[in-house]
């Protein structure tokens, strides 16, 4: 039998040969702190007071709400204009705040903790390219700029790719981790939010430099997208990445598995809006659980897993039932 970690590297392989289904971020151990993500994000918890990212968005987490969220409005957007975001947006910066080694000195030893461990360190960047482009100006001034005022949009997309890699560089040549848990929505549930072309245009690029440095450190890229994303999956592969984490059931995942071919693995598959309730009942879950890995594991290359961004469920009932369900179906399927 494999261990956890051994399981998932062989499950990322593209002629790997796991000897189970990896129940969720298995093998993994989530590192999110750094230095330069409290820079930039500032502390944050449930019930705090309205704060600003270094970048200007203000953030909100009302008490008994399950995260914090940007919250622009028309008075406190960033980028009112995009043909003067240069004097409108201070960009946060990370070499003259966040490069003293020993900022880092503590979050270095606690990831050498962790491998001695035999865990592989996940680190963590979350707010991706477009993300922070609606961050920055709210959603319908961003897809109107697109169609506007393209060349202003591709400069700022260059301006926060640069900033992006920078952050990824401190975390990287710092911690070392064995995998990056790269955030980046790219669409809702049933479309892109944007058109293939215009991702390819002003995103895709964006993500290059800083997914190739990862690739030639030898970091799994995970990227994390809970949306529909069936009409750039040879682009993603492309960039470099390693596991498509979120992939929601309403992308045909069978056939993705195929397209694939072991080139990119896909991570997610279970409908969070079935598990993840308050009332769900057990039955509900394991019903749901095993759909995903009965659907999508003969088809290689899987990791069943909630399509949320980061470990963990809202409703703390539920990923027990789900590992435990994804356990019954290896002992069942694969004897273990």
């Amino acid at each position: 039998m494999l261990t956890s970690v051994q399981n998932f590297l062989e499950t990322i392989k593209p002629d790997g040969k796991p000897d189970r289904l990896l129940k969720q971020y298995e093998g993994t151990a989530f590192f999110p702190p750094n230095p330069a993500s409290t820079y930039i994000r500032g502390v944050r918890h449930a019930g705090m007071d309205p704060l600003k990212d270094r970048f200007g968005t203000t953030i909100l987490w009302p008490a008994g709400q399950v995260a914090a969220m940007p919250h622009v409005t028309e008075d406190n957007k960033v980028i009112s204009d995009i043909t003067e975001w240069k004097s409108q947006l201070v960009m946060p910066d990370l070499e003259a705040n966040c490069s003293d080694p020993a900022l880092w000195e503590p979050f270095e030893k606690q990831a050498e903790e962790i491998r001695a461990k035999g865990q592989l360190v996940m680190a963590f960047m979350p707010t991706g390219v477009f993300e922070r482009l609606h961050f920055l100006m709210g959603f319908e001034d961003m897809l109107m700029n697109f169609l506007l005022e393209p060349e202003d949009m591709m400069d700022l997309c260059n301006a926060i790719g640069e900033y992006r890699y920078q952050y990824m560089k401190l975390i990287v040549d710092h911690i070392k981790p064995d995998v990056m848990l790269s955030h980046d929505d790219w669409g809702s549930k049933n479309a892109l939010f944007v058109s293939p072309d215009t991702w390819r245009e002003f995103i895709k690029p964006n993500y290059v430099k800083t997914y190739g440095y990862m690739k030639e450190k030898g970091i799994v890229i995970i990227h994390h997208a809970d949306s529909f994303m069936e009409q750039i999956v040879e682009d993603m592969v492309d960039l470099g990445i390693d596991i498509w984490q979120g992939v929601i059931p309403e992308n045909d995942i069978p056939k993705l598995q195929k397209q694939l071919n072991g080139r990119m693995t896909l991570m997610g598959g279970i409908d969070a809006s079935i598990v993840d309730r308050a009332d769900s009942t057990e039955e509900e879950i394991r019903k749901e659980v095993r759909r995903a890995c009965a659907t999508y594991g003969p088809g290689g290359h899987f990791i069943p897993c909630i399509t949320y961004g980061a470990p963990g469920c809202l409703f703390p009932h539920v990923d027990p039932i789900i590992d435990d369900e994804i356990a019954k179906y290896n002992k069942e399927v694969y004897g273990i």
